[in-house]
């Protein structure tokens, strides 16, 4: 039998996975290039994979019954996300939704979305990993990979800096979506909330994750989850691209 993972080694692997959860075309997506047509498909995308539905998925993890300090973690997230109540009291699909009119598409936009195929095989992973597996899986997936990034490893050893207004509407200022396509700074509360209570969510996810996981059998189950996530998430960015017809530079494609 393998010997359980040390807290630390464990948190390390689980970033080393997160460290990889980049693709070639973000950069695109977020620069000054990309047309605003294509824009649209792939935020389309994003509200119908795991926009829309991601206090969802906290709640079924919820509804599992983990222990009791993981609820109240699951609470607050699921709570932020439905109501906005501990930032700008609206739901965060809402302020997606309002961004997305600062960017002058309609609402009726994103009622019925079609998923292209990967975007769909992801979806119903997140869909299978909320509700058949182990919950301390299925919140390392939604809340470690899902709402985590590239940027995870870096943003869980800076010093916590206080979020004052100043630094917050700098940040909002900072966007591409106001840089580069003209949406006004009033439309980006979606950005706001989120500066606002993310910092406590990446801590509160890998610390629920690596206490919970007590046993080498749930750490590799955990790692085999959050491989599997990356994988999928890759072939979905990629169907996004091709759908968007956007084609990378040699150099970002290496």
């Amino acid at each position: 039998m393998s010997t359980r993972l040390s807290r630390t080694q464990f948190r390390n692997q689980l970033l080393s996975l997160m460290d990889q959860k980049h693709h070639w075309a973000w950069s695109i997506f977020s620069g000054p290039a990309i047309a605003k047509s294509k824009l649209k498909l792939h935020y389309q995308q994003e509200f119908g994979v795991y926009v829309r539905d991601f206090p969802v998925f906290l709640a079924r993890i919820y509804g599992q019954n983990p222990p009791a300090d993981v609820r109240a973690m699951l609470a607050e997230n699921i709570y932020e996300e439905d109501t906005g109540r501990l930032s700008l009291g609206r739901s965060h699909p809402e302020l997606f939704l309002k961004m997305m009119k600062g960017l002058r598409y309609p609402a009726k936009a994103f009622t019925h979305i079609t998923l292209l195929p990967a975007s769909r095989h992801y979806r119903l992973w997140l869909d299978r990993v909320s509700v058949h597996q182990d919950w301390v899986v299925g919140a390392a997936v939604l809340t470690i990979f899902v709402e985590g990034s590239k940027h995870d490893r870096q943003e869980l050893q800076a010093s916590t800096v206080p979020m004052t207004r100043k630094r917050l509407e700098a940040i909002v200022r900072q966007h591409p979506l106001v840089c580069h396509h003209g949406v006004s700074p009033d439309a980006m509360d979606l950005t706001r909330a989120h500066q606002m209570v993310e910092n406590g969510h990446r801590h509160d996810a890998y610390n629920m994750v690596v206490t919970h996981a007590t046993t080498r059998a749930r750490q590799d189950a955990v790692l085999v989850a959050i491989k599997k996530s990356l994988r999928l998430w890759l072939r979905y960015r990629e169907g996004v691209a091709l759908a968007c017809r956007v084609r990378p530079l040699s150099r970002e494609r290496a």
